[in-house]
């Protein structure tokens, strides 16, 4: 998985999956015998976002595949435009191509997407304030275990905030 910042001011973020079989490998009702060592799947997924992690675009190119309605599939990730890269990433992304709705391996490609796009807009958002929730606290609070409330990461970047919400009664 990549992440790159492009000329227009948005991002990409790609990842591709590759497998082969050991063996020659027939699948049921497949376009052909796959020999050993070659691809069964070659899948790349791209997403384009915005600095707030909206979805402008999302795409998949598939160079290899077992079954002719495989490349019918990655029509389904134009549902994913308009969504924003945030908590609930990974149920947003199965209940718009999940199962019969798109293909297994693209979607799994998106789930950890989300993760690389954070990554890539790292270095953007620490020359900004941290974003707040409706209290006022960090939106990073309690979001991964280094981030816990009662964490040591927490009480150095924010001291008090942590402290006091993990004196707070349960």
């Amino acid at each position: 998985m990549r992440g790159y910042l492009r000329d227009d001011g948005l991002y990409e973020i790609e990842g591709r999956v590759t497998d082969s079989k050991p063996h020659d490998f027939m699948p049921d009702g497949g376009l052909r015998n796959i020999p050993a060592g070659e691809a069964l799947h070659d899948m790349w997924v791209r997403l384009v976002i915005d600095e707030d992690m909206r979805v402008r675009d999302a795409l998949a190119v598939s160079d290899a595949y077992p079954y002719r309605q495989c490349a019918e599939a990655s029509a389904a990730l134009a549902s994913l435009k308009g969504l924003s890269i945030v908590g609930g990433w990974a149920k947003a992304v199965n209940e718009r191509i999940g199962r019969a709705a798109g293909c297994t391996h693209q979607r799994e490609l998106l789930i950890p997407l989300g993760s690389a796009a954070f990554q890539t807009l790292t270095v953007n958002r620490r020359e900004k304030p941290d974003k707040l929730d409706s209290a006022g606290l960090p939106v990073k609070l309690d979001s991964c275990y280094a981030y816990r409330t009662d964490g040591e990461l927490v009480m150095k970047r924010w001291p008090g905030i942590g402290k006091a919400r993990s004196d707070a009664p349960g």
